[in-house]
């Protein structure tokens, strides 16, 4: 009970990472209004919570419109009575070569972040204040923040815009004793069945002509701890920010990239202690909420033989 007798908004719940932090916020004894653009997502969230027997509610909300912002905190104090803590993960990702980026998709993926971070904090700090006992809010980030990327000028300067944001906010909120953090991670492990399968488990997948393509092997083969992060280990991480544990940290970014960020850059720790990406999938789950559903290879096969 971590977070007892605490509120939070969620900006961005999912089933993945923003679900699986609304759910450990829940269960670390905070009530949680969870929102997304989808309305479906918000409602879905919240009712996997309700059946846990925690406390939460739902709203649709698009963080990057200023009444949506307003009217969520507003939903949460009447709901539940004040808000104490907000996280935001909300954005719009669009890839492209410096060269061919359209300025309308450009526009949207920089102003989405940064705006989302604006008016989130503005917004949840301005009822804070009314309340007089602080708080704790997050931003979630990626590598994309700290490094260029190719392909990814767009989500690369978003990402860096909303970093910079949060530091800013930090110095201007601490005398409300309102704190503003980040939580950065890397390729997270529910993207090998949401977004990346074919590379592991299609026997005819080719390698992209693309510039900023990597595989799922070449990335795990950057990673110390060799495993990529998952939605829970993000969600504990928040839980810390959240908590009164972190009541003298504001304005830092914690890195949840196992190891990533802070090794040598030339190091490969893929070549001192191999680990093939079809094993690492084999002993997989599939998660929900930050809760194992099913073993990848149930819902995908076995994955190809590459040998």
């Amino acid at each position: 009970m971590r977070l007892q007798n605490k509120v939070a908004v969620v900006f961005g719940a999912g089933p993945n990472i923003g679900g699986t932090i609304a759910h450990f916020l829940a269960r670390e004894g905070a009530s949680v209004l969870v929102t997304d653009i989808v309305a479906e997502a918000a409602r879905e969230t919240a009712e996997f919570i309700q059946g846990k027997n925690l406390r939460a509610a739902w709203a649709a909300c698009n963080a990057r419109e200023e009444a949506d912002v307003e009217a969520a905190i507003r939903t949460a104090v009447e709901t539940f009575g004040r808000v104490d803590v907000i996280v935001n993960m909300a954005g719009r990702v669009h890839w492209a070569h410096t060269l061919d980026m359209r300025l309308d998709d450009w526009q949207d993926a920089v102003g989405s972040f940064a705006t989302a971070g604006l008016l989130t904090t503005q917004y949840a700090a301005r009822q804070m204040i009314r309340q007089g006992q602080g708080g704790s809010i997050i931003h979630l980030l990626s590598t994309a923040a700290h490094f260029g990327e190719a392909d990814g000028a767009a989500y690369c300067a978003a990402k860096a815009a909303l970093l910079n944001f949060a530091r800013s906010a930090a110095m201007d909120l601490a005398h409300h004793q309102i704190r503003v953090n980040t939580v950065t991670p890397c390729s997270m492990e529910h993207q090998l069945w949401t977004l990346m399968k074919d590379e592991v488990f299609d026997p005819n997948w080719k390698v992209p002509d693309r510039t900023g393509f990597y595989s799922r092997q070449e990335y795990l083969d950057q990673l110390p701890l060799r495993r990529f992060p998952r939605a829970s280990d993000l969600a504990w991480a928040t839980v810390f920010l959240a908590s009164d544990e972190s009541s003298c940290i504001t304005g830092i970014d914690i890195p949840v990239d196992a190891g990533l960020r802070h090794k040598y850059p030339t190091w490969t720790p893929g070549r001192h202690h191999p680990l093939s990406i079809q094993d690492y999938v084999r002993k997989t789950f599939i998660t929900r909420y930050g809760e194992p559903n099913e073993p990848l290879t149930e819902r995908f096969g076995q994955p190809r033989n590459t040998e």
